[in-house]
């Protein structure tokens, strides 16, 4: 504005009408009662952890790399970083790969964003664990009695141990994980069915007749969404070229 006479500009301000779409995971377990009536243990007690890890397997497969996705979910996390262009690619210099100009971290600050934690692969463990300076001390390692810290520039690292981190796709996954948001529409919920009939969802061919076949069987349901906001920013005002994550993929990847 000049002097006492300039006349002010003007700006815009607008939203994003981003939704967190909730949908149904569901599973049915059947049993013969003949087998709970012979059973010395509670069957019922060890299936719900059991169903519960598998729930946590299939959210983490469908967010993280887009695996059985409803239709109304938004692109996975793999999918939004690789289209932002934040994905770096293994080489011999993995410390340069991770932390290097250009590296996965800095990927994640390109996009104006500060990265909270990485999720690796367990295979990464190994890579780390033979990283060394140049006198040939490992990084990772100060001594072979305590565990080993795994954080790389004060960022934790976690390594998922239920099978849904892709090490085809990606060997970590780093990122500002406030941008990861989720809603629980319904946790899980429990009903016994003992009169239904259970088809198979593909072929719709009978698979159980539970009264005739003298079965019961443990529904589980939870309905539940997410959503990536990636707001603007001073760094990244584009949003295809803006992702709160990036991707550290292997040298082949699948």
């Amino acid at each position: 504005m000049d002097s006492d006479t300039g006349v002010k500009q003007t700006t815009k301000m607008a939203w994003a009408k981003k939704r967190i779409i909730a949908e149904e995971l569901a599973v049915i377990v059947p049993i013969p009662e003949a087998v709970l009536d012979d059973s010395n243990y509670d069957i019922w007690g060890e299936v719900r952890p059991r169903l519960v890890e598998a729930f946590g397997q299939k959210i983490d497969e469908a967010s993280l790399f887009g695996v059985d996705k409803p239709a109304s979910w938004r692109k996975s996390i793999f999918e939004t970083a690789t289209d932002a262009g934040a994905v770096v690619t293994a080489t011999d210099d993995t410390f340069t790969d991770l932390l290097g100009v250009g590296g996965v971290i800095a990927k994640v600050e390109e996009s104006g964003f500060n990265a909270t934690g990485i999720m690796g692969a367990v295979k990464m463990r190994a890579v780390l664990r033979g990283l060394k300076d140049t006198t040939g001390q490992p990084i990772f390692k100060s001594d072979m009695q305590g565990a080993t810290q795994y954080a790389l520039d004060g960022i934790p690292l976690t390594f998922p141990m239920n099978g849904a981190f892709d090490f085809t796709k990606a060997l970590a996954i780093a990122g500002d994980f406030s941008q990861l948001v989720y809603a629980i529409r319904q946790d899980i919920t429990y009903k016994m069915l003992d009169q239904a009939t259970i088809i198979d969802p593909a072929t719709k061919e009978v698979i159980y007749s539970l009264a005739q076949q003298d079965m019961v069987a443990l529904r589980a349901v939870m309905r539940l969404g997410w959503e990536i906001p990636n707001p603007i920013n001073a760094f990244q005002p584009d949003e295809t070229k803006r992702a709160p994550f990036a991707v550290y993929a292997p040298a082949t990847a699948g």
